[in-house]
């Protein structure tokens, strides 16, 4: 069960004020840096020794707070480095030219984290004091608030996307970069996604703030969107693309967006409207998903805690590609679509708007429309 790791995208007036206790004295370092309903202590961290960490696209800085661990700091900082480039390595570069982590010791074992972008793309990470090397091995805290670093703050009751996402990529990051085995990625989506299923109640994505609609309804959504676009395309574009175009085009989460405009990023990289579809049919209704169709057609099967994979399945290819490495970033890998497609996009970059008699699920096979 995945911990509970918050996106915090603070409002203006909030910023002000944070900005202002700035500039007072820093007082007792270490209980500011530890008291997480403060947001990130930007001010603090420049104060702090740091290390620099260079990637593709910009650098990242560490820094500790103040407190022991176990494990010396060259460890963490290469564990640090090691996620950071399996993130680089998902988008296609670091999402922000800076970004910053710091590392916060307390008492334990625990790794949490939580993300800010107000004043610059930068993650707190709780690192348990006593946490050793294969702690940190396995663990997916530090990817999942780096990948929130590659997504712009997308205005509105939307909380579901911005973790939906971080919980879908991360694996699939992890994987790409051989941190874990693919079978962990399918093994996670099959046990977690059924926690994002509508209960009574439902009110749709954008209106039902549970834990499990805003963790496992947001990654079911991006799942769904990764199948389609890839069945749209060939199996030319996926998710992958949308957000290394995103990226590209400066999203991040230091920036505002709104759903729209997402959307049309994914209709010029992808040549379709999947991610605008896909929107409209889960945004305020209740809809039902289908995983045991969904697992079989990707060939999907989980015994135990072993999956099985049936490579004669519909999808099977598409499930390969979404675990697969990229071979070129995104820019280039769009020339390789069929030709046209790019050019459409550009054209037909807006996201169609549904009239009431239209029911923009039906081209998604595995949600119920009810």
């Amino acid at each position: 069960m995945r911990h509970h790791c918050s996106f915090r995208r603070l409002t203006c007036a909030v910023a002000i004020l944070i900005a202002l206790a700035a500039m007072l004295p820093l007082g007792n370092v270490s209980s500011s840096l530890i008291d997480a309903g403060r947001g990130f202590p930007y001010r603090a961290f420049s104060e702090l020794p740091s290390t620099p960490i260079k990637l593709k696209g910009g650098s990242l800085e560490v820094a500790f707070a103040p407190g022991s661990t176990i494990l010396p700091r060259a460890d963490i900082l290469g564990w640090a480095e090691r996620s950071a480039r399996s993130v680089v390595s998902y988008y296609g570069r670091l999402p922000t030219p800076t970004a910053k982590v710091l590392f916060v010791p307390v008492p334990g074992r625990e790794i949490n984290g939580t993300t800010y972008g107000y004043g610059g793309a930068a993650s707190r990470v709780v690192l348990g004091s006593d946490a050793t090397a294969a702690d940190l091995e396995a663990d997916w805290v530090l990817i999942h608030e780096l990948v929130h670093h590659g997504f712009p703050f997308i205005v509105g009751p939307r909380d579901w996307m911005h973790e939906g996402v971080a919980t879908y990529v991360e694996p699939i990051a992890r994987a790409q970069s051989g941190l874990i085995p693919v079978d962990e990625v399918w093994r996670q989506l099959v046990v977690g996604l059924p926690q994002g299923q509508p209960r009574r109640g439902d009110r749709g994505l954008d209106g039902t703030p549970t834990w499990g609609r805003t963790y496992w309804g947001g990654a079911m959504f991006f799942l769904l969107a990764d199948v389609e676009l890839r069945r749209r395309t060939g199996n030319r574009t996926g998710l992958q693309q949308v957000l290394q175009s995103t990226v590209a085009e400066g999203g991040n989460i230091t920036q505002q967006w709104t759903i729209d405009r997402f959307n049309a990023v994914g209709a010029r990289a992808t040549g379709t409207d999947v991610l605008g579809e896909l929107y409209e049919c889960m945004k305020d209704t209740p809809r039902n998903v289908d995983l045991i169709a969904l697992w079989r057609d990707l060939g999907v099967k989980l015994v135990g805690r072993n999956v099985q994979y049936d490579d004669a399945a519909q999808l099977a290819h598409i499930r390969g590609a979404i675990t697969a490495r990229l071979a070129s970033p995104v820019r280039e890998s769009l020339s390789a679509l069929r030709p046209g497609l790019v050019e459409r996009s550009q054209v037909n970059a807006e996201p169609k708007q549904y009239s009431g008699n239209e029911a923009p699920c039906r081209s998604f096979p595995w949600i119920s429309e009810r």
